[in-house]
């Protein structure tokens, strides 16, 4: 079967039978085919012609075209999906990514926004109007329970218990997971759901969050939307949605919260990926040393 052909069944088993997201699909699609069009400059029309010499050449390209050694790394995982994919389905005898020497990275820790700039920024919205009511909620929601920008996309009536202050967010893959609201949150939301007019027939899907013809936010919606209100607080830097999800965990984890509680409430798979956390929680602390012991 040729390359393209090959690639194609790959997104259609992690779409369809792994269950990951559009957006890992997506990428997994633009970082393959990056690797298909380096076979065809190296003349390669066959999947069992790649050993680890062209691996190592493509990784080597992609390093000479300024590609960061993260984006390498991500690039070097969508080729092991699928070429364990291939070896399982037979169109393959070898896995030569087994013996590739995955990128280094230096440790990027999460840059959250101190609690005075959060404050700042949920104060920002007009909330005299519809709009601001909803727009706080939104923020008040990304800070409040850690919520993806994708999960709060997707947030639908029905996944919010308002009366128990909990809401179910749908992470990556459809995993499930129950997170709190948070008293102020919760305030916030029902503030904007009595806002709300009645939605139109066969508009907005049930979703919490929804354009006034009722379709759904985009990613790219809320970027905009936490970058303006940024601005327009005044806060320095540039400001994301997932700065409040790195805000969440590391204001919990400072407030004394325990490792485990945060990896569930974020819904990570692999509390590893919790812990870069506790190193950002770390260098607060030493940077408060330097500033205010007199021996430091």
């Amino acid at each position: 079967m040729a390359i393209a052909a090959l690639l194609d069944v790959f997104l259609t088993h992690v779409r369809v039978e792994r269950g990951l997201s559009r957006n890992t699909v997506e990428s997994y699609g633009r970082d393959l085919t990056s690797f298909g069009q380096f076979l065809e400059t190296q003349g390669i029309r066959d999947f069992e012609a790649v050993d680890l010499g062209v691996v190592s050449e493509w990784l080597q390209s992609l390093a000479q075209r300024g590609l960061s050694p993260r984006s390498a790394a991500r690039h070097l995982s969508a080729l092991r999906g699928l070429m364990r994919f291939l070896l399982q389905e037979n169109q393959v005898r070898r896995d030569p990514t087994r013996l590739a020497a995955r990128p280094r990275l230096g440790r990027r820790l999460p840059r959250p926004l101190p609690l005075e700039h959060v404050l700042a920024l949920l104060d920002a919205p007009d909330v005299t109007k519809p709009r601001g009511l909803r727009d706080r909620a939104m923020l008040s929601l990304m800070y409040s329970s850690g919520l993806r920008v994708s999960e709060l996309t997707q947030l639908k009536l029905r996944d919010v218990d308002l009366a128990r202050g909990v809401l179910t967010a749908f992470g990556k893959g459809g995993k499930r997971r129950v997170v709190p609201l948070g008293e102020v949150a919760l305030g916030h939301l029902e503030a904007h759901l009595a806002a709300q007019p009645p939605p139109r027939r066969g508009s907005s899907n049930g979703l919490v969050f929804h354009s006034p013809r009722g379709t759904a936010w985009t990613r790219q919606m809320v970027w905009k939307l936490v970058g303006r209100y940024a601005r327009s607080a005044g806060l320095p830097g540039r400001v994301h949605p997932h700065r409040l999800r790195h805000s969440f965990a590391t204001h919990l984890l400072a407030g004394g919260a325990d490792l485990r509680t945060v990896q569930t409430f974020l819904g990570h798979s692999d509390i590893v990926t919790t812990e870069i956390y506790t190193y950002v929680s770390s260098a607060r602390v030493a940077e408060q040393y330097r500033k205010s012991h007199p021996r430091a």
